[in-house]
């Protein structure tokens, strides 16, 4: 894909923003398996989706993810990390509420701390290359 295809357009700007998300879970516990790490990617898929971005890349270990994120120059990140922690975290706990109650208690999947870093010092394919090559539980 060439740095042209990157470039968005809208009615009143042009822009090229990638953000690299990383989320622990709440006192780093190892409470991720493959299962979880896969119904995750598809929950923020749908939320980068309604916030009119594109979850360019997805891994995970056993107690943090990775996100490569195109967003559009109108999206404030913060809200963006809000919404993709809140609803994994709601939907996550719900659907595996057996598995992830053993590490996690008070209603908390995630730490409230993350990081969040604009991309474009390295080029995308170092970080998406850096982000599929997470250790993946099995």
């Amino acid at each position: 894909m060439t740095s042209e295809h990157l470039i968005r357009r809208g009615r009143h700007a042009i822009w090229e923003c990638h953000v690299h998300l990383v989320f622990v879970t709440k006192y780093r516990r190892g409470a991720l398996t493959a299962p979880i790490l896969d119904d995750c990617e598809k929950i923020m898929r749908e939320v980068c989706a309604d916030f009119g971005c594109t979850l360019r890349e997805f891994n995970g270990e056993d107690d943090h993810v990775h996100l490569l994120v195109d967003f559009p120059a109108t999206v404030q990140i913060s809200r963006l990390v809000n919404s993709l922690k809140g609803v994994s975290s709601r939907y996550l706990r719900r659907d595996h509420s057996e598995h992830l109650d053993k590490f996690l208690w008070g209603g908390h999947l995630w730490s409230r701390s993350y990081y969040a870093g604009t991309a474009g010092g390295a080029p995308l394919s170092v970080i998406a290359e850096y982000v599929r090559n997470q250790r993946r539980p099995s």
